[in-house]
């Protein structure tokens, strides 16, 4: 049976979930915050992550943005198979519901309308918008404002297929090392390992969105985030660049199917706010 939903409704969930995303941390990162106060063992970087969590109080109780960068709008919708909109375009609401929420939450404006000549939009848009059809008639909106200086860190290698395991952990390493205070540490890691040189961007991406207190359902993943978490926390970056144990809150890893000659491999660092929101329609 064939649900109908107005584009107009998809336009007002994204235009709350806009606010939502920037004035509150979501449950799993305040969560992974606190745990990281409680094991840090720099005095510096236990002032620091006390400072963040002030922040993220002050930012919840007067609704005002977590960060002054409040990203460029990352969504990500997976629409059921069985679902039919009507009253307009349907990427045409998802960006009036950024320009509405931009405008109405007072959160910054930060999207150029071309790389090089690089003109305020004057309302975030376009949105980078991730559509996939799934089986059913439910729509699930992932929101994910991204800040661009940890995006700016971000990394993508094609390895070949003889570098292996090894070759992964080298390179999801260096990114974060290399990243050190320019990605307001304590980071959390998204990794896409194989499909292809796009299929591994995107999925670093939606890895960022995974609640970062749940691994991945494969056993060697599983390993591999756990490894990569100690070891990115070995290498002493600490809250805010200043050193200290916590370097990264969460290493969470997607793998795809990929070609015999290929190996690749994306790194998508984020700062440790982490943005992220979902809502069902």
């Amino acid at each position: 049976m064939i649900r109908t939903i107005d584009v107009c409704t998809v336009t007002e969930t994204i235009k709350e979930m806009c606010m939502e995303a920037n004035y509150y941390l979501s449950e799993d990162m305040k969560l992974a915050l606190q745990e990281s106060a409680g094991t840090e063992k720099s005095e510096i970087g236990k002032k620091i992550l006390n400072q963040l969590e002030e922040n993220l109080k002050i930012a919840g109780e007067e609704k005002i943005p977590i960060c002054q960068d409040t990203g460029m709008a990352v969504i990500f919708m997976e629409i059921g198979q069985d679902t039919h909109f009507e009253g307009g375009d349907l990427e045409e609401a998802v960006n009036e519901g950024v320009r509405k929420g931009y405008d109405l939450g007072y959160l910054r404006k930060s999207v150029v309308n071309d790389p090089i000549l690089r003109e305020n939009t004057k309302d975030n848009t376009p949105a980078v918008i991730h559509y996939s059809i799934v089986s059913g008639s439910q729509v699930k909106i992932t929101f994910a404002p991204k800040g661009f200086g940890s995006e700016n860190m971000s990394r993508i290698y094609m390895l070949k297929p003889s570098d292996g395991i090894e070759g992964v952990k080298n390179v999801i390493i260096k990114t974060v090392d290399e990243a050190g205070p320019n990605a307001c540490p304590p980071m959390v890691v998204g990794v896409g390992i194989g499909g292809d040189f796009e299929k591994a961007a995107i999925m670093a991406k939606q890895a960022l969105t995974r609640d970062v207190n749940k691994h991945s359902d494969i056993p060697y993943v599983c390993d591999l985030e756990k490894e990569m978490f100690e070891e990115a926390n070995r290498l002493g970056i600490g809250p805010g660049g200043l050193g200290g144990t916590s370097t990264v809150l969460a290493v969470n890893i997607n793998t795809y199917p990929t070609h015999i000659a290929g190996l690749p491999v994306a790194v998508n660092i984020c700062c440790h706010v982490n943005r992220h929101v979902v809502k069902i329609l």
